[in-house]
């Protein structure tokens, strides 16, 4: 039914951002919350690379349309670690190659690698933004009190990575501010060392470390 297809915003043109959204066991979806043709729910893909994974590869497919903006919206994996398995980020860049021009990976509680597959853009995990968990410890080691906010510039005739800003948040009370300097820098510093295809932007390039001035921001652009 409707609630089921990809949610559609107008750019003007003819031109849409599709968001296509599911969810997978691995991030902690029971099976009994999957949607079906009696009972409302979620829409879940239970293996990276079975029938349900191959169906949601065609559903890409048969919803874009030329000049179209492909985003493909997942929770999967756990809520920590920075390891992305095999079998997952073959599915992510599959899903690059039936049409997604993001893959919006979500679920883990810090963020995880970012990915430049084929010139588009693969977030596996874009660690938590605004929520309740502040002041809950154990993995303090992942500096889940870093919250990223992420700003993707896309080709818009080719949905290909032009830049990604990110500006760094910290929690207080319930609310954000802009991370100091040195936290932001930690996590740069971690993205470029566990991701793939991108590199920090240089001066002329939209500010290196300090993202135009700003010191809790930075922009990566493709390698």
């Amino acid at each position: 039914g409707a609630a089921g297809r990809a949610a559609a915003v107008p750019l003007g043109g003819g031109r849409r951002v599709t968001v296509l959204a599911f969810g997978m066991p691995s991030s902690g979806i029971p099976p009994e919350w999957a949607a079906t043709g009696r009972r409302a729910g979620v829409a879940y893909v239970d293996t990276p690379g079975g029938p349900a994974a191959r169906a949601l590869a065609r559903r890409v497919r048969e919803e874009k349309r030329p000049g179209d903006i492909a985003v493909v919206s997942v929770h999967w994996g756990s809520n920590w670690g920075y390891g992305v398995p095999d079998g997952r980020a073959a599915f992510a860049r599959a899903l690059v190659d039936a049409g997604a021009d993001v893959v919006h990976g979500h679920s883990s509680h810090h963020a995880r690698p970012l990915e430049l597959y084929r010139g588009k853009l693969i977030l596996h995990g874009c660690g938590d933004f605004v929520d309740d968990y502040e002041g809950i410890g154990g993995y303090e080691r992942y500096r889940d009190d870093l919250r990223p906010l992420y700003l993707a510039a896309l080709d818009p005739e080719t949905g290909r990575l032009e830049s990604l800003r990110i500006t760094v948040f910290r929690p207080l009370a319930l609310r954000l501010y802009r991370a100091p300097a040195e936290d932001a820098a930690w996590l740069r510093e971690l993205l470029e060392r566990t991701g793939r295809g991108l590199r920090t932007a240089g001066a002329g390039e939209g500010g290196s470390t300090g993202g135009g001035g700003d010191p809790a921001s930075w922009t990566f652009v493709p390698v």
